[in-house]
This record gives structure tokens, sequence and C-alpha cells, in this order.
């Protein structure tokens, strides 16, 4: 039982918690190698060599770029002997994502009032009508005519 108890905390804390996982993700993110490494695995698993192709850098350092993926719990890795096969794990951008989602209310807010701001400018641009009553409805009629 002791035993169990000391793996349990030694289980917890080499597990990153939200937060340090999110910043992992966010950190893995930022490369512009990784993200298209996370491009080219959506929806296929590659080995390490295949993966490395397309790119202008070594081996080595694709697969370092593997490791911070791995790490950030982007992208899962199955050895086999010497041959590592890479798979995409979205978990990780899904809870990025949410983590972002709650700052959409500002962005709302702007693309309010960049389409409040370009109704203004079409209607400055828009010859000018003026409304007219009609058996009780608003009709808009063009200026000096009635």
């Amino acid at each position: 039982m002791r035993l169990m108890k000391s793996q349990l905390r030694l289980a917890k804390a080499a597990a990153p918690d939200d937060e340090t996982r999110l910043s992992e993700v966010f950190a893995a993110l930022c490369d512009p190698v990784r993200r298209a490494i996370l491009v080219q695995l959506d929806g296929r698993d590659f080995l390490v060599s295949e993966i490395a192709a397309p790119f202008d850098i070594s081996l080595q350092a694709v697969s370092k770029h593997i490791q911070v993926l791995v790490r950030a719990g982007l992208v899962s890795q199955e050895r086999t002997g010497r041959i590592s096969r890479c798979r995409l794990d979205a978990g990780p951008i899904f809870q990025a994502a949410v983590w972002l989602n709650r700052y959409s209310k500002y962005w709302q807010e702007q693309f309010n009032l960049l389409a409040a701001v370009l109704e203004d400018i079409e209607e400055e641009r828009s010859p000018k009508r003026r409304t007219t009553v009609r058996r009780g409805r608003r009709h808009r009629t063009p200026r000096g005519r009635s």
C-alpha cells in the first residue's frame, strides 16, 4: 500500500497540469515547422523519415521538432525497433481552442463595431434618400421626388 501511494504521488508530479499543458501546446504551435508537421499528420500516420522529406532541415532537427510536439501531447509516437511512426492527437488543440474561445466576445465586439462603421460609410456613399409615409407604411423615395 505504501508503495502504491508513493507511485501515485510520482505520477501526479510527472503529469502536467492543465496550465502547463496549455503552455506547452502554445509553445509547440509557435514554430512554423511544427505547425507544418501537424498539417502533414492530419488524418494520417507517418514515419519520421516521411515527415522530414519535404523539409530543408536534417532528420535530426525534424526529430527534435517531433519531440516537442510529443511533449505537448500533440503527437503520439509508436516505436518498433528503430522505426518510429507518428500520429496527430488533436485533443490538446481542442483544449487550446476552448481557452481562446473565452476571448471571442472581444473579437465579436470588434466585428460589430466594424460592421457599424462600414454601414455608416455605405450610407454616406449611397444617394441620399428620404422616407415618406404612404398609407401607413414607410417608403423610401429619392430626394426631390414625392
